[in-house]
C-alpha cells in the first residue's frame, strides 16, 4: 500500500513474508525482519534492500517509473561486487537463498552497517558540479587541477572528492577532505578515500575493456555492526551512481552522452515539459518515449558492462 517516508515521499510499502518495511529512500525500501530477531543463525544483523523502478532527477523523485529499473541496478551491483575485491555487505541475493520470491532479481539481504555520513565519490574526470567549481576557482573540492582543462578532460590521475549526504529532496553537498576527517576522524577518512580510489582505479579499467569510460563514481561505506569492519555498501558502479560515458564517441570539450537517465533530465529542462527547475512545482510525469529510451540506456550499460544478456 502507498504511504510516505519522514521525507514525504509516496512509496509503495510491500506485504513480504517474513520482512517488514523500516525506511525508504529516493529510490530504494529497506526492510527488517518481521520477528525482530535481527540476527540470523551465523549472529549477523540483516536487512532486505529492495530496489525499485522509481527514478530521480534534480533533486525530484518522479511519479514515472522506469520498468525494470531495479532489477537492472541490483544485478549489475551483484555484478561488480564480485568484481572489486573488497568486503561488501550483501549475504544473498536468490529465493534459495531467502530473498522473498516476490522481489527475486532486485532485491538483496545485506548486512545492517552503520554507515558514514559521508557520499564517497572519486573522479577520474572532469564534468558536472566539479567542472563548475573547476572554472570557479580551478579546484574541485579544493584539490588544485593544471589550467587549460575542459569538459570531459582526462585528469592524471583519480582524485577523492567527498560530499556531505542530504536529506531526499535536497543537494548533497562537495565537502574537503578536511571536512571528512572532522566528520570521522584521520584513520577512517583515510580509508575511506583508499578504498573509493581502490574501487574506482579497478572499475576504470574493467569498463574501459568493454569500451566504457567511468568518468567519476559514488560509493558508501559503513560499519559492520557485527565485526567492526569497514564494509561497501549500497549500490555500486550502476549508472544511478556513477558516469558511464561510451569510449567510441568520447571527445572532450563538451559534454559526453551517457548511459543513464540523460534522456529524462533532457526532456525535464525542455520547453516540451513545461517545468520550471527553480519553481517548487513537482516535475511533470515522462512522455512514454522517454521512459523507453531510459530503460533501454540502462540496458545497454548492464550488457556492455557485464556481457551477459537482460532478461
Amino acid at each position: 500500500m502507498p504511504e510516505s517516508n519522514a521525507n514525504g515521499l509516496q512509496t509503495e510499502t510491500l506485504d513480504l513474508p517474513g520482512w517488514k518495511h523500516f525506511y525508504s529512500g529516493k529510490v530504494r525500501d529497506l526492510y527488517v525482519p518481521a520477528d525482530d530477531v535481527i540476527a540470523d543463525e551465523t549472529g549477523q544483523d540483516r536487512i532486505l534492500v529492495v530496489a525499485s523502478d522509481r527514478i530521480s532527477a534534480y533533486d525530484h523523485v518522479l511519479s514515472s517509473e522506469i520498468p525494470d529499473k531495479g532489477r537492472v541496478l541490483t544485478q549489475l551491483s551483484l555484478w561488480w561486487f564480485e568484481q572489486l575485491g573488497v568486503e561488501h555487505h550483501v549475504l544473498a541475493s536468490t529465493a534459495a537463498e531467502g530473498v522473498p520470491a516476490e522481489v527475486e532479481g532486485r532485491a538483496m539481504i545485506c548486512k545492517r552497517l552503520e554507515m558514514f555520513p559521508v557520499e564517497c565519490i572519486a573522479r577520474g574526470y572532469l564534468t558536472g558540479s566539479g567542472l563548475a567549481e573547476y572554472r570557479q576557482s580551478g579546484t574541485v573540492c579544493d584539490i588544485p587541477l593544471p589550467e587549460g582543462l575542459v569538459d570531459g578532460s582526462r585528469l592524471g590521475h583519480a582524485i577523492f572528492t567527498p560530499s556531505a549526504k542530504a536529506e531526499v529532496g535536497e543537494h548533497d553537498e562537495n565537502i574537503t577532505y578536511d571536512d571528512v576527517v572532522a566528520m570521522v576522524g584521520d584513520d577512517i577518512a583515510a580509508r575511506l578515500s583508499e578504498l573509493t580510489l581502490k574501487i574506482y582505479t579497478r572499475a576504470e579499467e574493467i569498463a574501459r575493456g568493454r569500451g566504457i569510460i567511468l568518468a567519476d563514481t559514488k560509493v558508501e561505506f559503513g560499519i559492520d555492526v557485527t565485526t567492526g569492519v569497514i564494509t561497501l555498501g549500497d549500490e555500486v558502479l550502476t549508472p544511478d551512481s556513477s558516469r558511464f560515458w561510451d569510449a567510441s564517441t568520447y571527445e572532450p570539450g563538451k559534454a559526453q552522452p551517457s548511459f543513464d537517465k540523460q534522456f529524462v533530465r533532457d526532456w525535464l529542462t525542455s520547453a516540451e515539459s513545461g517545468w520550471d527547475r527553480s519553481s517548487d512545482t513537482p516535475p511533470p510525469a515522462l512522455p512514454a518515449d522517454v521512459v523507453e529510451k531510459t530503460r533501454a540506456r540502462y540496458v545497454e550499460a548492464y550488457e556492455k558492462l557485464t556481457g551477459r544478456t537482460f532478461v
